[in-house]
């Protein structure tokens, strides 16, 4: 069984929302407000920009990753190694007042 990363569990959070948010697009359909309907409109609109953005995020990020896993595999003597001088520089920066 594959290990759910915090990448999984964002894409799921989000897919969540933009759920909710099309199930409150869905119940004010029946609304006849000038207001109601202005709104209903705008929250149409950016939803499916936050769906596109978000589609076109996860897309790039799941790249990166796996750019990312191909390159500490094949080169792990490398990645410890600027794991090691990363924490070195960070626990000179922290002791310095």
């Amino acid at each position: 069984m594959a290990k759910k990363t915090y990448g999984d569990e964002l894409a799921v959070e989000m897919n969540e929302i933009m759920r909710h948010a099309q199930k409150l697009i869905d119940a004010t359909s029946d609304k006849i407000d000038d207001k109601t309907k202005e709104a209903r409109a705008m929250l149409e609109a950016r939803l499916a920009q936050a769906k596109v953005k978000y589609g076109e995020f996860e897309d790039r990020f799941r790249e990166k990753v796996e750019a990312t896993d191909v390159l500490i595999h094949e080169k792990p003597y490398h990645a410890i190694g600027g794991s090691f001088l990363l924490g070195l520089l960070l626990g000179w920066l922290m002791s310095r007042k």
